[in-house]
């Protein structure tokens, strides 16, 4: 709001005279809950895919997907039980001590975003108050065809997944998806296949619960190897929404502006990155 009152560059970019007054800073609050209401950033990033010009750059058979931790806009401190006071003592920033205390999502809460979950990436990795990115991306290009934010769960990164392919990827002809370890569930697999969709993903080299091993998927298919080397590129579009367009640790509070802020992100690492693809296919 500093900015518009004095910065013409501003001014032109919302559509203000040098001599218009400057609205009032909670319009900006205002919008941005009319923002949320319409689901914009998944309008954006729909309207960026479905252009004329881009849809002959996506691939419609061949995609990839894969989730990320968004760090929660909550500290550890506010992670407390629920519905009760833990003695934490007075004050906004009390001092806590954490030892030998047994903390879960099922007895505690956060009370800056009850929407954070406390969760952690992998075995001997600390756990965090966070949320769970998804992106779906086609394997032609590497563009995001779709994307969404969920509460942080083991099962998350899957389900948004099954979501993502109903959502982007309808219709009756066979398609493929790759990848990684974490998406090597036989429920997952089974479901894929039930849409015509052939699992490019790798595979748990372990012994399960039971003794064996898991048996390969398609890991045979020709296209296989080729859809686990393309798949890892997702690791350079979360890469620059985490980095550059600052999604690592969010800003906002409730999973959906978190989700509208992620998604927003993924439409605007396509915009950066059409130009040069657009010259590129030109004849």
């Amino acid at each position: 709001m500093e900015q518009i009152e004095f910065n013409l560059l501003f001014r032109w970019f919302v559509g203000l005279g040098m001599d218009d007054p400057v609205w009032d800073a909670s319009t900006f609050c205002h919008n941005r809950d009319r923002l949320l209401e319409a689901d914009i950033s998944a309008l954006v990033l729909n309207g960026v895919i479905e252009h004329r010009k881009v849809r002959g750059l996506l691939s419609r058979d061949h995609f990839s997907v894969d989730g990320t931790l968004i760090e929660a806009w909550a500290s550890m401190k506010s992670f407390r039980p629920k519905g009760g006071d833990d003695g934490g003592g007075a004050g906004r920033n009390a001092e806590r001590d954490f030892h030998g205390e047994k903390r879960s999502n099922e007895t505690h809460e956060s009370t800056t975003d009850a929407d954070a979950r406390l969760y952690r990436k992998g075995n001997g990795r600390e756990s965090r108050l966070c949320f769970m990115g998804h992106a779906l991306m086609e394997n032609r290009n590497g563009l995001v065809v779709g994307g969404n934010v969920t509460i942080a769960s083991g099962t998350a990164e899957r389900e948004a997944a099954l979501e993502l392919i109903d959502r982007h990827c309808p219709g009756k002809r066979r398609r493929t998806l790759g990848a990684d370890k974490a998406y090597d569930v036989t429920a997952f697999v089974d479901d894929l296949r039930r849409r015509k969709v052939t699992p490019h993903v790798a595979v748990q080299d372990h012994l399960s619960k039971t003794g064996k091993r898991r048996r390969p998927g398609s890991t045979a298919a020709p296209r296989y190897a080729v859809s686990q080397r393309i798949r890892k590129r997702i690791e350079e579009i979360f890469g620059w929404v985490k980095i550059p367009s600052g999604q690592a640790k969010t800003r906002f509070r409730g999973r959906r502006r978190v989700d509208a802020s992620f998604t927003l992100s993924l439409a605007a690492y396509n915009l950066i990155r059409l130009p040069r693809l657009l010259t590129e296919g030109m004849p």
